[in-house]
């Protein structure tokens, strides 16, 4: 159902509707011999039927794919709160006349009513925190947890059903069955979601070696897939997550040059993975694929690494916004979905220039039309004098609130140029969405014009070894040692192993992504000694003057101590 809004509307007449007929009899007096007992008991039905309802809606999406009834969930909800707080009402006033004293009276005298009442009383939090400014200020997880208390509601109010009724119970039984049942087929999708979710592991094996470039696409005028593979056509020697990045290692102008892309394919296709690289005029490691390698070449290459993964486990939808070549994780992570039949809500927000500059243009075109829980939104900045009929200008308050119903209830990848990025996260907070539901890519590769490489001997990055030492006094001895001071362990040290592979083969937690001296996670503190880096890009000049290094760099020949 592509028109969420108007379907929102009908859901919310159509629930006002029993209240809107119940107070038209009443005012005209045809609410049978005793109107209170009907009024009473029409609204407590009314709120039983709310609950099922609301339980219902989850499985009911897991059986039929229609994910877009999510956006009902807190409708039927709120709406079973209504009926039940009028059906007090209604009790209250002209049953007890507005008596306190009588009231709780009746309540201790008839367990029923006790249950009833502890029902209202429990679904008093649901109903104010349905916002989606609550939402965020509580957190998704904490959120869902709360809202769970709707099972222990919908088992007072029918319990409450059973002990009022004394005659016939063929009605308070019905609804004790649909419940049993809504309660058997939320605890099978439980186990179904629990036997699907893969094992626990540890990162990804990392892996260097060599691929080969088995074939160029050209995907816009500048931008350009690059599929690699092993030159006997085996499985590729690694595994990785949608959203991960591999690392090269080119060789420009006699110096070293360490660059990151993206794996824009998806894990599902072992057999290879795909880079997507945009030809940036500044842009040293870009220009120099695109102008110097052709299908047959070789690339040295280190992967996977990166967090920038999706669990679709832990989610029943997910919001893609992709800004230019930004979108290559994100198409990752939409492959991969795609390609394991996932049956979340898919909403990809992706923003280009003109049409010539659309991405994987033709593949979400297709990917569109083939799978409906996909709701694809292409926007263009320049789309002036074009032959264009889709969305026009950047992602704004409008667009997104258009383009995805509950917006605050989906966790939200972005990844873009961050003149793209920064307003659009800034966009999504005050629209309600928690921090932590929002994902963004923020690692960017280092940038280095020919001039700047020229002049890279005076810096100790790239080509020339760097060598940092302390003030402390080291030992030098025939056999160095390794001393990991927060852990207290001291191990050898050969020089030909960087200092984070001796922390692994030590036990030694360091954490850690690119193994390359880009991403700056395994920055550690040297206490004692020298160590030489051949890369050391994350480093800025204040920790370089803090004896700060690279663990996934660093060798050393001497005694060694750090802050591990």
């Amino acid at each position: 159902m592509k028109d969420i809004r108007f379907a929102k509307f009908l859901f919310f007449v159509n629930g006002a509707v029993p209240v809107t007929l119940l107070a038209w009899d009443a005012l005209h007096h045809d609410l049978g011999a005793n109107p209170v007992n009907f009024a009473i008991r029409t609204t407590g039905m009314l709120t039983l039927v709310f609950l099922m309802l609301t339980l219902a809606v989850t499985p009911f999406r897991k059986i039929t794919g229609w994910n877009w009834l999510i956006f009902s969930r807190r409708t039927f909800g709120l709406y079973a709160f209504f009926y039940g707080l009028v059906h007090f009402l209604i009790f209250f006033a002209f049953d007890r006349s507005f008596s306190v004293s009588s009231t709780l009276s009746e309540m201790v005298k008839r367990t029923y009513l006790l249950v009833g009442i502890i029902g209202l009383i429990l679904m008093v939090p649901l109903a104010i925190t349905s916002t989606n400014a609550m939402i965020k200020r509580l957190g998704i997880a904490r959120w869902k947890s709360l809202h769970r208390l709707v099972y222990v509601v919908a088992i007072a109010g029918v319990v409450h059903y059973i002990m009022l009724v004394k005659a016939d119970e063929r009605l308070p039984l019905t609804f004790a069955t649909v419940l049993a049942v809504l309660l058997v087929l939320r605890l099978l999708i439980i186990r179904a979601k629990a036997a699907t979710r893969p094992a626990m592991v540890g990162k990804p094996k990392f892996w260097s070696g060599q691929l080969q470039i088995v074939r160029i696409i050209q995907e816009t005028p500048n931008v350009r897939t690059f599929r690699l593979a092993l030159p006997d056509n085996s499985p590729l020697p690694f595994a990785h997550l949608s959203g991960q990045y591999l690392i090269l290692n080119l060789q420009i102008g006699g110096k070293k040059v360490v660059r990151t892309y993206t794996i824009a394919s998806s894990p599902t296709r072992s057999g290879y993975c795909e880079i997507t690289v945009k030809r940036e005029e500044d842009g040293l490691g870009s220009r120099h694929l695109h102008e110097n390698f052709r299908e047959g070449h070789l690339l040295d290459v280190s992967a996977p690494a990166g967090r920038f993964t999706f669990d679709e486990t832990k989610a029943k939808s997910i919001v893609l916004i992709a800004g230019g070549v930004g979108i290559t994780p994100l198409m990752s992570i939409l492959r991969s979905l795609t390609d394991r039949n996932w049956k979340g809500d898919i909403h990809f927000i992706y923003c280009a220039r003109s049409p010539h500059d659309i991405i994987f243009r033709q593949e979400l075109e297709d990917l569109d039309k083939r799978f409906p829980n996909l709701h694809l939104h292409v926007t263009l900045t320049r789309a002036e004098g074009q032959h264009w009929t889709g969305l026009k200008g950047r992602v704004t308050r409008d667009l997104l609130n258009h383009a995805v119903p509950d917006l605050a209830m989906h966790p939200v990848y972005i990844c873009g140029p961050s003149s793209m990025m920064e307003p659009t996260i800034q966009l999504l907070r005050d629209l309600g969405v928690p921090a932590e539901q929002i994902k963004s890519e923020a690692f960017v590769a280092a940038k280095k014009t020919e001039a700047a490489l020229a002049a890279v001997d005076a810096q100790p990055a790239f080509g020339a070894e760097a060598a940092f030492s302390t003030s402390l006094p080291t030992v030098n001895s025939a056999d160095p040692v390794l001393t990991f001071q927060r852990s207290k362990k001291s191990v050898p040290l050969p020089p030909d192993k960087t200092l984070l592979e001796i922390a692994e083969d030590a036990g030694v937690n360091v954490d850690f992504e690119c193994r390359s001296g880009i991403c700056g996670r395994c920055k550690t503190k040297l206490l004692a000694g020298c160590v030489t880096m051949e890369t050391q890009d994350a480093l800025d000049g204040e920790e370089k003057m803090q004896n700060i290094i690279l663990m996934c760099q660093a060798k050393a020949a001497e005694n060694v101590t750090l802050d591990a």
